[in-house]
């Protein structure tokens, strides 16, 4: 049973581009265990609405940060923003504001 389904919008895409395969791989690998399980390891609320896919991988802290499409009543998204490698604790808080702004461009382009 998948909890919901992972979709990449441009940004996020890009930047998976940018990183090693073997770094790709665990990404898309942990990825598809949060659809399955809904680890908060894997998959963790940061605020009301932004969400964040966390691998760490080879010494690497990468982050991809998404919010939940629940519009069509068939299937639940989770729509992946952007990502970034993680440098100190906290996820910024510019990282944060880029993510709702996709966000809002998401859900106005889609009415």
């Amino acid at each position: 049973m998948r909890y919901f389904e992972a979709r990449f919008l441009e940004e996020a895409e890009e930047f998976i581009a940018t990183l090693k395969p073997k770094t790709v791989k665990k990404i898309l690998y942990n990825i598809d265990l949060a659809e399955q399980t809904n680890d908060p390891r894997l998959f963790k609320k940061l605020t009301k609405e932004i969400w964040e896919f966390r691998v760490r991988y080879e010494g690497l802290q990468v982050r991809l940060l998404a919010f939940w499409d629940k519009t069509n009543k068939q299937e639940t998204l989770v729509i992946a923003t952007h990502g970034f490698v993680k440098k100190v604790d906290r996820v910024p808080e510019n990282e944060i504001d880029r993510a709702m702004r996709i966000r809002e461009l998401y859900f106005r382009n889609k009415d």
